[in-house]
């Protein structure tokens, strides 16, 4: 039995990188970009409106008011998208969109409601602007050249939308691992079927998938198999042949009809480790296949396997892309955590912000089978074996479930 911090070192170090691929849009939300971004041309690529008015020399209205007004020629309109066909000359004026392009003379631009309006052949202009108000010069935001992105940065709507704007049409980001699970046990059965005898239905299934999909990753396979050597060899086939990640749960204890280890032998998977001292999850298995594939299997009761995963799954598919995980933090205990001798104790909370502080309070229920423990949980929190109750007030180390929301 290895510790919660050699394990994590262990699956860390066993760990590489996937490759990129190039996709469109559509498709690279919450992905890692794979390389720097450097602009091709400046920010604005041209000096213009910046609202909708006349663009003109700001001698000619120095002395313009409601009282004196002053007139001026309009010598051509500009539509957002369109050229100027002529430079502004003194006592002109060009009515201007927001967006096109200043035209040659013109260091100003009035806005349309200091103005008498739109569609004449001439304009009065009421009010005097700063000299330059109402233009955007060209590479003032940003200059052609410049890296705006670095690699490993986090794909969000606000990323996507700056490479679009420089006519970006896919990207190349880190690729997503490909997750396959199997569940196992004679004792399961799926929802929406008649429960025989003794028999449970499967959650685990459906909350390790919400879980993957939580961060961005849809797995690829979700497969049931009874206590059957035979069939479980096959399904455990199937999934490692098709995955980068291969997640089982249940089957890993020391008990008579758990297979799963021996048939992940028999697969030429080599393992790392199984057993870590912690509490739930003491029966995690961690291994590897000799082309680099990850196979983690985890305690069949929801709370272990849950524990599990986002201990040790989620850090692992993160590193797989080259994303970083910050979803580590601390709180004050807002209740005593009832640690455990021996080994390292997980708990479900929940992390509210109050009086400025972050606060955690505890799941009242805490055995591994207890599966309403999960609801209202934001975080995972967690203590090293210790003899003492960690009393209220103490600072407390937790990991954000990322699929949850902060509570104020």
């Amino acid at each position: 039995m290895i510790t919660v911090q050699e394990a994590i070192r262990l699956i860390t170090d066993s760990l590489a990188v996937l490759g990129t691929e190039e996709l469109p849009f559509g498709q690279v939300q919450g992905k890692v970009l794979a390389r720097d971004f450097t602009v091709p041309f400046a920010l604005p690529r041209f000096t213009n409106a910046a609202m909708d008015g006349f663009a003109l020399r700001w001698d000619d209205i120095r002395d313009a008011s409601d009282d004196a007004p002053v007139r001026l020629k309009v010598t051509q309109r500009i539509a957002a998208g369109g050229m100027a066909t002529l430079a502004v000359a003194s006592g002109c004026c060009a009515e201007i969109m927001t967006g096109a392009p200043l035209p040659e003379g013109a260091d100003t631009v009035v806005a349309f409601e200091q103005s008498s309006g739109f569609g004449s052949e001439d304009v009065q202009i009421f009010k005097t602007p700063k000299h330059g108000a109402n233009i955007r010069y060209g590479g003032e935001e940003i200059s052609a050249g410049e890296t705006l992105l670095r690699k490993g940065s986090i794909l969000t709507p606000a990323e996507i939308a700056v490479l679009a704007s420089f006519g970006c049409a896919s990207v190349m980001v880190q690729q997503v691992p490909r997750v396959s699970m199997v569940t196992v046990g004679d004792e399961v059965c799926m929802p929406g079927e008649e429960l025989s005898g003794a028999q449970i239905y499967n959650c685990n299934s459906f909350m390790l998938d919400a879980a993957c999909r939580s961060v961005g990753i849809v797995p690829v396979g979700l497969r049931h198999v009874p206590d059957n050597r035979a069939l479980l060899r096959e399904a455990l086939a199937q999934a490692l042949a098709e995955s980068d990640v291969l997640v089982t749960v249940g089957g890993i204890s020391s008990g008579e009809y758990d297979y799963v280890q021996d048939e992940l032998s028999a697969l030429g998977v080599i393992k790392t480790f199984w057993s870590v001292a912690q509490k739930p999850g003491k029966p995690l298995y961690y291994g590897h296949t000799i082309e680099g594939k990850a196979i983690f299997s985890l305690p069949g009761n929801p709370v272990s396997a849950l524990v599990c995963f986002v201990k040790y799954c989620l850090p692992a598919l993160y590193a797989l892309q080259a994303k970083t995980c910050h979803n580590i933090f601390r709180a004050i205990l807002a209740e005593p955590f009832p640690t455990d001798k021996k080994r390292h104790r997980f708990l479900l909370g929940q992390v509210r912000s109050e009086g400025g502080q972050l606060l955690c309070r505890l799941s009242p229920k805490v055995e591994s089978h207890n599966i309403t423990s999960v609801l209202g949980a934001n975080c995972l929190a967690e203590s090293a074996p210790s003899g003492d109750i960690l009393p209220s007030g103490s600072e407390v180390l937790c990991t954000w479930l990322p699929w949850a929301n902060m509570i104020s």
